[in-house]
């Protein structure tokens, strides 16, 4: 039996959804996955990224991270989406991504991808739920499988207890506020399992 495949997208401004994407990268290969992290492709100006510190740091940072293709999603058994919220709903960035792979639903080939997310937001309720709700309906759309966390590990709680994918709030300093990283090692470890049982059954 081959390992799962598992493809971490992210989109990231400040940081914090890399940072995440790093963990969820490090919990799936304890699990034994070949993973890939991949960052979705920036649509906004330079000059606008520019004036942002955080934003052109992160970017800066992110440089040699490849960018996401329907060639990686095609490849994955499994997919993580760790994007911002943007008004209680995908960014941008990320809602052109998935728009861009029509090709591979029309072909049957994103069906039964195993699929979970994880957020951030500035306040604890500033869409983080919404969010992922909202990349689930487009999964739906795709035929996935939505591997949510629910209240699967007591460590769920501990980062503030959402059963749709782990969440975080990032301070005006910058920071992330709640102490995330067991949860979003959790949530990979279970996403890269639940593919594995549908992997394996289909082999």
């Amino acid at each position: 039996m081959s390992n799962v495949k598992l493809a971490v997208v992210f989109y990231s401004m400040g940081g914090t959804n890399y940072e995440m994407a790093k963990w969820a990268a490090e919990g799936a290969k304890e699990s034994g996955a070949d993973v890939k992290v991949l960052k979705v492709e920036e649509l906004a100006p330079q000059s606008v990224i520019d004036e942002n510190e955080a934003w052109k740091a992160t970017v800066e940072a992110t440089k040699d991270v490849p960018v996401a293709t329907s060639d990686d999603i095609e490849w994955a058994d499994a997919i993580i989406f760790s994007v911002p919220t943007r008004f209680g709903n995908l960014p941008a960035q990320v809602k052109q991504f998935l728009d861009t792979q029509g090709g591979l639903w029309a072909s049957g080939k994103t069906v039964n991808k195993v699929v979970s997310g994880m957020s951030s937001a500035q306040n604890p309720h500033g869409g983080q739920e919404a969010t992922l709700l909202s990349l689930y309906t487009s999964m739906m759309h795709w035929g996935a499988i939505i591997a949510a966390p629910g209240y699967s590990d007591p460590v769920i709680f501990g980062s503030g207890g959402n059963p749709y994918g782990t969440s975080v709030t990032v301070g005006q300093d910058g920071q992330m506020v709640e102490d995330v990283e067991g949860a979003v090692k959790h949530q990979a470890k279970r996403t890269v399992n639940i593919a594995e049982s549908v992997k394996n059954g289909n082999q």
